[in-house]
């Protein structure tokens, strides 16, 4: 057998035995760090076992995992809720989308170092409220829900201070960064705090709120995709993955009420 006659052996041997062996996908996620970076890393294992590589990226706010979806820097992302994704993407004009069904329900809550409950805020206290506008209105419907405050209308998802129609206490509403409202609950009579950075804090939200969203909440958490991707059988593996028993057993005995599962 002549030298190029074995080179060219070898090189078909090679690629024989490559062909016989399935390299992993890699699927880059953003996400918040808790809880939906904990849960991502729950069902890592099982993509890998089904060729899908995960790679989180985790975030600390709401603006720039959708900014970074839409550019192409992340593959997906899961840090937020179908009103959130919506508005978002509506305003900046975004071709992202919700993929399959929300996987988990993160309930928003109420916290206060200078209250027991609701009612016992006196008049003139001062609400701290998430700036962007689908939390800031899922903090006054909390409200609304509570007898606090009355909208005018409890359906509207975007609701603002201007929508109330009743405020017998007379309180009054302080517009601040989601990520920071824990560090503000010294300074103000109630803050009002998304699960994720209440979780972040310390603080749970079951046991250390005095007033929680309850499990009929339309705010189930997503994974969202470029529209061009919507059909990408990797993302779409995670979603399933995502809601699997497994993974509603891991919600459960994880966070003990603090997330409610969706499925």
């Amino acid at each position: 057998m002549t030298n190029l006659s074995k080179k060219l052996c070898t090189t078909l041997l090679a690629f024989s035995i490559l062909g016989s062996y399935s390299f992993a996908k890699s699927l880059k996620v953003g996400a918040s760090a808790v809880p939906h970076a904990e849960i991502l890393q729950a069902v890592k294992p099982q993509l890998k076992e089904k060729g899908v590589d995960l790679e989180i990226i985790e975030f600390n706010e709401y603006v720039t995992p959708n900014l970074a979806l839409a550019s192409g820097d992340l593959d997906a992302n899961f840090f937020q809720h179908a009103p959130y994704l919506e508005k978002f993407r509506t305003e900046r004009n975004l071709k992202i989308s919700q993929i399959g069904e929300g996987v988990f329900i993160s309930p928003i809550a109420a916290f206060s170092d200078k209250y027991k409950s609701l009612d016992e805020v006196k008049k003139g206290g001062v609400v701290a409220i998430p700036s962007d506008p689908t939390n800031g209105g899922r903090a006054l419907l909390l409200l609304h829900h509570k007898g606090i405050i009355t909208l005018k209308d409890p359906t509207d998802l975007s609701a603002t201070e201007f929508d109330i129609i009743k405020n017998p206490k007379k309180l009054k509403f302080k517009s601040i960064e989601a990520p920071q409202l824990p560090r503000v609950i010294k300074d103000v009579d109630v803050a009002v705090i998304n699960c994720n950075y209440a979780l972040q804090a310390k603080l749970d939200p079951t046991k250390d709120s005095i007033a929680i969203e309850g499990p009929e909440s339309p705010y189930a958490n997503i994974v969202a995709v470029r529209d061009e991707n919507i059909n990408d059988p990797d993302v779409k593996l995670l979603v399933d993955e995502l809601r699997t028993e497994n993974i509603k057993n891991f919600i459960n005995e994880t966070y003990k009420g603090s997330v409610i599962a969706a499925f």
